[in-house]
């Protein structure tokens, strides 16, 4: 014993007689790897035990022999050290709190339960992940699996999903509100030649003069690349420019790409063409407008996918008719 704080001084002596008290102890354990009680018994109550360690392996090994806990505390400035023992105890606890001077002042302590992170792990303290905030919500709902054609699948679900029917309009998805839009409406666009001069005007415009664009014996000794192919940032604007609809209109804004991936490279003297369709359509109720939700795909002149994302954009709700007197009476 350390520091006992029945006997020592520093304890408050008016406390003696309110009520079960634990008064604060410190111990120290000289060789952890032969004693069984230090890691064993649960203290509850303000009692520590000063532990000795060779290095960060060993100090996971000694950490692990207390068979997990709610949270577990790492107080370090060494990254390189804070990784090692994240690693080598996170299997036992359900939190791992790294505190240093960086964070120490924000800090909300050594085990209080907040509701974006896990409370409760595999170890015995807890017995287990306690399902707090949205997870625990999830998993108390019924989860259900759905099979069928992907054009019924879309309709049950609210949200296109590829190989579904698509819905080819008289009028550009532009045109139409919130309201007049349909899941699966769909527009094959125009092609486009893409030049070496497209190619060279992007990357003086933009400043984007990697190799792969500039260099041709530098872009054929690329693993990737047949010679100089276009930029993916050329292709995705060159793409909006087929399927936009420029004028004014119930699209009121793009405010996002997801998902945004490159699958076949861009030469000088292939084609472009896209395929749009709205996805998903999500009112705001709040809002006089709603988020619409296009998969783009963008195809060379043999077919080949060139690049998949998704276009967020803004959409307007259709306009309301003001309420008359007659209508409020």
């Amino acid at each position: 014993i350390v520091y006992d704080g029945a006997t020592d001084p520093g304890l408050p002596q008016d406390l003696s007689d309110q009520g079960a008290f634990m008064p604060p102890v410190l111990l120290y354990c000289e060789r952890p790897l032969e004693s069984s009680e230090v890691h064993e018994v649960e203290a509850f109550g303000p009692v520590s035990t000063v532990i000795p360690y060779d290095d960060s392996a060993q100090a996971a090994a000694i950490a692990n022999m207390g068979q997990g806990s709610l949270v577990s505390s790492v107080f370090t400035y060494d990254d390189a050290f804070a990784r090692e023992m994240v690693l080598g105890i996170g299997a036992w606890h359900g939190r791992l709190l790294i505190g240093n001077r960086e964070c120490g002042g924000e800090s909300t302590g050594h085990g209080s339960p907040l509701p974006a992170l896990i409370h409760g792990g595999p170890g015995r303290a807890g017995g287990g992940q306690e399902m707090g905030g949205v997870r625990g919500v999830l998993h108390y709902m019924q989860c259900t699996a759905l099979q069928g054609s992907p054009t019924t699948l879309s309709h049950v679900t609210g949200k296109w999903m590829r190989g579904a029917q698509r819905l080819e309009r008289d009028v550009h998805p532009f045109r139409k509100t919130i309201d007049e839009l349909e899941i699966g409406e769909s527009i094959i666009t125009g092609k486009r030649k893409v030049s070496l001069e497209d190619i060279e005007h992007f990357a003086e415009f933009s400043g984007d003069r990697f190799y792969a664009h500039m260099d041709e014996a530098a872009a054929k000794a690329n693993p990737f690349f047949e010679g100089r192919v276009a930029h993916g940032y050329f292709i995705v604007s060159a793409a909006a420019g087929l399927f936009v609809d420029p004028a004014p209109g119930p699209v009121l804004a793009n405010y996002g790409l997801e998902h945004l991936r490159f699958l076949t490279p861009l030469n000088p003297g292939d084609e472009i063409q896209v395929q749009f369709t709205c996805k998903q359509i999500t009112p705001r109720e709040t809002e006089d407008y709603g988020e619409v939700r296009w998969d783009t795909q963008v195809m060379n002149q043999n077919g080949d996918l060139v690049a998949t994302y998704d276009v967020l954009t803004l959409v307007a709700k259709k306009e309301q008719p003001e309420a008359t007197d007659e209508d409020n009476a």
